[in-house]
This record gives C-alpha cells, sequence and structure tokens, in this order.
C-alpha cells in the first residue's frame, strides 16, 4: 500500500480521524473505505476493539500506523483514522437543503453538518471559494457525520440554482426583509433551502433578490451572531414546521 501524505484537497482520498468519526465512516460508507489505521497505544481499549471487529467484518485492511496517523492528523492523541475514498452523490430533489455561501473555516463547516444530520437535513451544497469538505478538520468537526450526509460542491451560486431550480429559497442576512419568527408563522414549502454567508463577510447584497432574505432577531448587544450558531437556529426552527 502507498504511504500516506498529510491530506491535500487534490487527492482522491481522505482522512477520518478519531475514534467516532472513524467508525461512522465504516458504518455509513463502507464502500468508500481503503483502509483502518490504529494507533499502538489504542489496542485494547473499547473503541479500538468495536473499529477492528467492524473492520474485519467489512474486510477492510487494518494497520498499525503510529507515524501516519501523527502526520495526517498534526496531533500525537490521534488513535484511528479510516482512510476513505471521496464520494459526490448529488443532492436529493424535494428535500430542505442547506447551502454554505464561501464558508471559510472548517469548524464551523463541521459543525454545520452536525447539526443538519441532527435535525434531519440531510442535504448540503458549498459554494466555492470554500472550505474543503473531505479536509480532516471538517470530518472531525463534523464527528463523522458527514458520511451520513449528501453534500456537493457548486463553483457558483447559479450552478446550484440550474440543477435545483424552483425551489423556496430563504437566505439568512442580518438586513433581512423578514425576522424568522414572521416566515416561520407563515407557510413553507418542504422543498426548502436556507442559504448562510461567509463567516466574515456574510452573504453578498444581490442575495436580497433571492427568495426571502431573512433575518434573526437579536437584541443590541451583539452586532451578530457566530455561522454555526445562526445555521443551528435556523435548521432546528425550520426543521420543527410541519
Amino acid at each position: 500500500m502507498p504511504s500516506l501524505t498529510a491530506y491535500k484537497s487534490d487527492l482522491d482520498y481522505g482522512y477520518a480521524p478519531g475514534v467516532f468519526p472513524s467508525m461512522e465512516c465504516l458504518l455509513n460508507r463502507p464502500q468508500s473505505v481503503r483502509r483502518l489505521l490504529l494507533h499502538s497505544r489504542a489496542q485494547g481499549t473499547e473503541g479500538a476493539e468495536k473499529l477492528t471487529a467492524l473492520a474485519e467484518k467489512l474486510h477492510v485492511r487494518i494497520e498499525i500506523a503510529d507515524k501516519a496517523l501523527a502526520r495526517i492528523s498534526g496531533k500525537e492523541n490521534c488513535f484511528a483514522a479510516a482512510v476513505f475514498e471521496k464520494f459526490d452523490d448529488g443532492l436529493a430533489k424535494g428535500k430542505p437543503h442547506v447551502v454554505l455561501h464561501n464558508p471559510s473555516d472548517c469548524g464551523n463547516a463541521g459543525t454545520i453538518l452536525r447539526t443538519a444530520l441532527g435535525f434531519g437535513v440531510e442535504n448540503v451544497a458549498l459554494i466555492r471559494p470554500c472550505v474543503d469538505v473531505f479536509d480532516p478538520r471538517v470530518v472531525r468537526a463534523s464527528m463523522g457525520s458527514l458520511f451520513s450526509l449528501r453534500v456537493r460542491t457548486y463553483d457558483t451560486f447559479e450552478d446550484y440554482l440550474a440543477e435545483h431550480p424552483g425551489r423556496a429559497m430563504y437566505p439568512f442576512m442580518l438586513d433581512g426583509s423578514r425576522s424568522l419568527p414572521d416566515v416561520l408563522a407563515g407557510d413553507i414549502s418542504p422543498d426548502w433551502t436556507l442559504i448562510f454567508g461567509n463567516e466574515g463577510s456574510g452573504l453578498p447584497p444581490e442575495f436580497q433578490h433571492i427568495g426571502q432574505p431573512v433575518r434573526i432577531p437579536s437584541n443590541d448587544r451583539i452586532d451578530s451572531l457566530n455561522l454555526s450558531i445562526a445555521a443551528g437556529i435556523a435548521i432546528y426552527t425550520f426543521s420543527q414546521k410541519k
């Protein structure tokens, strides 16, 4: 087997660093797993034994690879990592979507993936320039939720629109023309798309003319919410709307 290098976006494979993300990868993307790396210090632990049993059942190659784990994770305490082939399922039609427009923080992106899955939204689009959804930092922050989602990255928002026309669009903006409670008081189409902008700059002004711009009201003691917090509020409240 070829030696493993630190992650690069042009690789055709990625890493799921950590016991729990590796387990999620094996459980939900078994056909994509190339091999499982374990640290010698993890041997005999409950997590490693569960991973080993599942990998053996799936006929996945298992390697004790202390140096490789440190190299690909950048951490000395990474005790497991699944090596997986990258995937592109495409997004489901007629289902709720979340769109992240130019997200630049891996932690935020991963947290939003985890939040989306937790509230039943299984389709997420990213618009370039953006984080690489297969970056191990995104995978780790998602706690492996990535492997249960349909995720696609588009060059432009127009590319997303062309593939998914006629959807109910809700761009979240500080100056959105309607508040979140006001929007939720009305009827909501089941094929909604929630759109969130970059952590620093938000959505470009042209999103004021796309669908129904929404603001999350707060008091005047803060100027804005963290992206992952705002997305969590929006995804949860929309998911509760029947």
